[in-house]
Formats: C-alpha cells, sequence, structure tokens
C-alpha cells in the first residue's frame, strides 16, 4: 500500500514537472519572438540590439536543454532513473548550460561598453546574472552526473551478484 502511494507521488510530480518544463519551453519561444521583433522591426534597440540578439541565440541551447530535462523526466516516470541514459541527459545539460554561460561571457565586454555608454549600471549586473546562473546549473548537473554514474555502477554490480 505504502509503495503504490510513493509511486502515485512520484508520478505526480514528474508530470509537474513536465507541465513545468513545457510552460518555460512556450514562455521562452514567446520571449524570443518578442525580442526578434524589437530588435528587427523597430528602433527601439538602439545599442542593444546585439545584446538582444545573443539572447535569442541563447534561446537554442536553452530550449534543447529543456528537452534533455524532459527525456531525464520520462527515463525517472519509467523507472529508469540509475541508467546511463539519465547521465547522458544530464551531460547534455551541463554542456547546454556551460554554452549559454559561454556565450554572455563572451559578449560581456559589449554589455560593459553599452552600461558604460547609456550610463546604466543595472545592465552589467544583468549581464553578470545571466553568465553565473546557466553556470550554477551546469555545476549542479556535473555533481547529479556523478552522483547517478555512481549509483548506476553500484546498480549494475548488484544486477551482477543476484
Amino acid at each position: 500500500m505504502n509503495t503504490s502511494k510513493n509511486k502515485l507521488l512520484n508520478l505526480r510530480s514528474t508530470h509537474f514537472l513536465k507541465l513545468v518544463i513545457i510552460v518555460l519551453g512556450i514562455s521562452a519561444i514567446s520571449f524570443g519572438s518578442v525580442l526578434l521583433y524589437v530588435s528587427f522591426a523597430t528602433d527601439d534597440a538602439g545599442f542593444y540590439q546585439p545584446v538582444l540578439l545573443g539572447m535569442v541565440l541563447s534561446l537554442l541551447p536553452f530550449l534543447m536543454g529543456l528537452m534533455e530535462a524532459f527525456k531525464l523526466l520520462n527515463y525517472i516516470g519509467n523507472n529508469l532513473a540509475f541508467s546511463e541514459l539519465s547521465v547522458k541527459a544530464l551531460k547534455k545539460i551541463k554542456m547546454f548550460a556551460l554554452v549559454i554561460s559561454g556565450l554572455y561571457a563572451v559578449g560581456m565586454p559589449y554589455i560593459f561598453y553599452v552600461a558604460e555608454k547609456d550610463d546604466a549600471p543595472g545592465v552589467v549586473l544583468l549581464g553578470l546574472i545571466l553568465v553565473f546562473v546557466p553556470l550554477v546549473v551546469a555545476v549542479f548537473a556535473a555533481i547529479l552526473q556523478e552522483l547517478l554514474q555512481n549509483a548506476s555502477e553500484i546498480k549494475s554490480e548488484n544486477d551482477l551478484t543476484v
């Protein structure tokens, strides 16, 4: 009885997280559409046009990372959490987060230039946040990847001994 209750709770939580990932993906695509419109259809962007285009460019690895997170939740729902597939999904999430962080790190000198020219120090803070948040996600994914790799090895050793 208790096991079926835990399984139901796990199923609900993975469905909720899948819904969150879908909403994040739709929101990111909508945000990217607005950024593209502001970048090309209006003259309101000014010096910020390359920054906005860089943000649109970073949406691609973000959406690919969301797809991998969705796959990981499917693996968890199918009791494949401690498998090589989960480790590979976490590795890809880590790589996509590093790509996003790298894109913003490369663009930071221009963000500093624009912030100084426009006298907007908050833009620099936003740029630093955009560099370090994906970096934190990458570190967290790397830790989880290592833990899952170890758990997968222990599980395979236990399967061999039984």
